[in-house]
């Protein structure tokens, strides 16, 4: 049963919200996947903060109007299903790893702000390491320095220590 244009119209005031805030757009073809493995890769997005979704293309069309992601209007075609996240590489990863396991599943294009993507270019945006990961690896990286400074001052009594330590037993033996 189709849906009123009420109703349309909230589907793509929710998707046009969704949009608003997002930082990447992944598009998928999801035809021959089983009710269970969609529910599967919906509770797979839900953890990793990804909007997904089985959208009519022509509301995500107008959803996306006007919008850095309006050049993704091209890949709409045929039964599509949208993962939309903040985070510039969940919707990648996410279905990405859950196409690896169903070969049903097949990743279309995606978009980040005025830049369209490939299958291809989605795969490389889903190995790229995610914010948190990126964040700690800077971090260990500013702290090096400072580790290896700690290191080098508590090095000076440390061998004076021994040092001393070496003289007291060499005059006990003595």
């Amino acid at each position: 049963m189709g849906l009123n244009l009420e109703e349309k119209k909230a589907v793509v005031a929710e998707v046009s919200a969704q949009v608003a805030d997002a930082q990447t757009i992944v598009v998928a073809e999801y035809r021959g996947l089983e009710v269970g493995q969609i529910t599967t890769l919906r509770a797979n997005a839900r953890k990793a903060g990804v909007y997904l979704r089985v959208l009519k293309n022509t509301l995500v069309r107008r959803a996306i109007a006007g919008t850095p992601f309006e050049g993704l209007q091209g890949a709409m075609v045929g039964p599509l299903i949208y993962g939309i996240s903040k985070d510039p590489v969940a919707a990648a990863k996410t279905l990405n790893e859950f196409a690896k396991g169903n070969d049903k599943l097949v990743i279309k294009a995606g978009a980040m702000a005025n830049y369209v993507m490939d299958a291809n270019g989605v795969k490389a945006l889903a190995t790229m390491p995610s914010r948190e990961e990126l964040l700690s690896k800077l971090l260990g990286t500013m702290q090096a320095p400072i580790t290896q400074f700690v290191r080098t001052l508590n090095e000076v009594p440390t061998k004076f220590v021994r040092g001393l330590a070496a003289v007291r037993d060499a005059k006990e033996t003595a």
